[in-house]
């Protein structure tokens, strides 16, 4: 699975050429033309009215996890603000659709979305077992969706050329795939901390589990050993069934990429329990929050993630720098951002809403939006974003790859750009 890692290939999608014959159309009394020339493709286009807004929409882990919806939507409000209009018309954003960070309500949050034939677009969603349900309902529409922080391999590729069970076309983000996360956490773990025996713990959901798998397959490539690779229940707060099973196994380190209604008992208990003491911790990116960072039981623990301090990096869609989006974060939200998603969402909704940009065709007072061509040119054209260059390969991919490694070591500090990095990964 790993081989290859320094010289993978992207595989730009093809635009399809597409002749568009314009022919004399009658006018209608709103302005509007009559009957149109324009040939829709093979899934559909979006029609947009003189007058009338584009629409695009967001499905988001509003509850389930907060700490990543949140953030998200605010990013992603203040793309469509920059960008402000397309072709002369305005965006609608609506409301947040809750995916609730789980299957059924990715499932029932993208039916939704989808039963609007004016929605041209999405922006989610926040985890992975939500997308796993999300995207095939999201594909068979015809629509397209870009997301934030879903990391699991499960929803795009191995990255070495074949699609995984989850992959649906239309289904693209800009977080990086946690196959370059569990290639980073190997190689610090094995390399920098010198540790040789780490057991693994998921929650059972296609994000945990995809990465703790891909982990011990990488650390075991590298000469470690992975004694105990299990899981809990989401909702489970009593780890003292699982710590036993660890403790027996006499590890150095733990790797628990879990989310905080289960990472942060996980955290705490493991930090007082028999047989563990001075075993080292290691998280994912759904607990490098600010709200678990202020807990003291993060205290110690190495996170992995993406880049947090983006510099003078400059969205080439809104030419806005982070630091100006940052700026306008704080004035509208009176707080600074508490996880790096937010500029993935950013970035992650500029990418969608050039697409459209790109692919829309003006006639006769009527702009349409063809479906395919927008998922062509989402995945044959990329941007440079905040968080550096975005170029989606042929199942979706479009992080940059690039994963830093932070070592939390006072609770006082909760902002993931203070943190010191004490390791870098670029594929």
């Amino acid at each position: 699975m790993y081989a290859g890692w320094g010289s993978v290939r992207r595989m730009p999608m093809v635009v399809p050429a597409a002749v568009l014959a314009v022919s004399a159309l009658s006018v209608s009394c709103d302005g509007s033309t009559g009957p149109s020339s324009f040939e829709p493709g093979p899934l559909g286009t979006v029609t947009v009215l003189r007058g009338d807004a584009i629409e695009i929409r967001s499905l988001l882990a509003m509850t389930g996890a907060p700490s990543l919806g949140e953030p998200a939507r605010r990013g992603i409000e203040l793309a469509v603000r920059d960008v402000a209009t397309i072709r002369g018309r305005s965006i609608e954003l609506g409301e947040p659709v809750d995916s609730g960070c789980s299957p059924e309500g990715g499932s029932a949050g993208a039916r939704g979305i989808v039963a609007d034939p004016q929605v041209v677009g999405v922006i989610g969603t926040s985890c992975s077992a939500a997308a796993v349900a999300a995207s095939p309902v999201i594909s068979q529409a015809g629509f397209a969706m870009v997301a934030p922080s879903t990391t699991s391999p499960l929803l795009t590729s191995d990255l070495a050329g074949n699609p995984n069970p989850a992959y649906h076309p239309g289904y693209y983000r800009v977080a990086n795939n946690d196959l370059y996360q569990a290639r980073a956490l190997s190689d610090f773990a094995y390399n920098e901390l010198g540790l040789r025996r780490i057991v693994t713990l998921h929650d059972g959901d296609p994000y945990t589990t995809a990465l703790v798998g891909a982990f011990g397959a990488a650390f075991e490539a590298l000469g470690g050993e992975v004694p105990v690779a299990t899981g809990i229940r989401k909702g489970e707060t009593d780890m003292t069934p699982v710590l036993s099973e660890f403790a027996a196994a006499s590890p150095d380190g733990i790797f628990f990429p879990l989310f905080r209604p289960e990472g942060s008992p996980f955290a705490a208990q493991a930090k007082s329990f028999d047989g563990l003491e001075g075993v080292t911790l290691i998280s994912g990116a759904a607990l490098l929050v600010s709200e678990f960072l202020a807990e003291p039981q993060s205290e110690g623990i190495y996170f992995a993630g993406p880049e947090s301090d983006y510099g003078g990096n400059v969205n080439a869609v809104t030419g806005k720098s982070a630091e100006t989006v940052i700026a306008a974060y704080e004035a509208e939200y009176g707080q600074h951002p508490t996880t790096p998603y937010w500029a993935l969402a950013y970035d992650a909704t500029t990418l969608l809403l050039d697409a459209i940009g790109a692919v829309a065709v003006e006639e006769g007072g009527r702009l349409y939006v063809d479906r395919a061509a927008l998922r062509a040119r989402i995945g044959a054209v990329g941007i440079e974003g905040l968080i550096g260059t975005i170029s989606c390969d042929a199942f979706g991919d479009c992080g940059t790859g690039s994963q830093f490694i932070y070592h939390h070591t006072d609770s006082s500090v909760t902002d993931v750009e203070q943190l010191p990095v004490v390791f870098r990964f670029a594929p």
